[in-house]
């Protein structure tokens, strides 16, 4: 019970560092502070301490398996990792005054919007991905619990930005921002974050089992 306890603690202590931040009046007066340099690497810093204690906790509480792993599992996994990596490098610190994880958000172009015009979230995209692809693979209760809640969470995200920005940007802007085109232009810059998105797959394939302690490859 203590394990579960943890665990159920863990997942508390996420959503929290993921929710009391990032709303408006903190996160104004965290930016006023340490500027926005210093919210985005202490934000991301305490993101990533919170995702490694839900994943450590996730490990510790007992199996009670749900389904069976099979071998086809692991390539879902490796498959959606992939497209999750590309979707993130593409999306990371680019001007996208719509969602979250962006700077630079005066220099948007709704007409030139690269990733932005297939997806008006795309970090939270690569969540969903990484969430959905993973859980195939783990039919144990706990990690059905964790990569489940990280695909709602993802998913609600989505509507609770949307709510959000409509009322920071106005609805008239909002709307003229979102009226994105789709289109494919490359260029340096995104064929640079393309190479940085697969090296960082290639990086997370290696450091998975020493890290994790689930070895992805045969």
């Amino acid at each position: 019970m203590l394990d579960w306890a943890i665990y159920a603690l863990a997942i508390l202590l996420f959503f929290l560092t993921h929710s009391i931040p990032v709303r408006p009046a903190n996160k104004a007066r965290i930016v006023a502070r340490v500027g926005g340099r210093g919210f985005t690497l202490g934000y991301s810093a305490l993101s990533l301490a919170a995702l490694s204690f839900v994943i450590v906790a996730a490990n510790r509480a007992p199996i009670i398996q749900v389904w069976p792993w099979a071998p086809w599992q692991n390539h879902v996994t490796l498959l959606a990792m992939a497209v999750a990596s590309i979707i993130a490098a593409l999306a990371i610190a680019r001007p996208n005054p719509l969602s979250f994880g962006s700077r630079d958000n005066h220099r948007f172009d709704p007409q030139a919007p690269g990733i932005i015009g297939w997806m008006r979230h795309p970090l939270l995209m690569a969540l969903l991905i990484w969430a959905l692809g993973h859980l195939v693979p783990n039919g144990n209760l706990a990690h059905v619990i964790l990569f489940g809640i990280f695909a709602a969470f993802s998913a609600l995200g989505v509507r609770i930005i949307d709510r959000r920005q409509k009322r920071i940007l106005g609805m008239e802007n909002w709307q003229r921002l979102s009226a994105t085109t789709r289109h494919i232009r490359p260029s340096l810059n995104g064929l640079l974050r393309l190479a940085i998105g697969l090296a960082v797959y290639v990086l997370l394939i290696l450091l998975h089992g020493p890290v994790i302690g689930a070895y992805p490859l045969p």
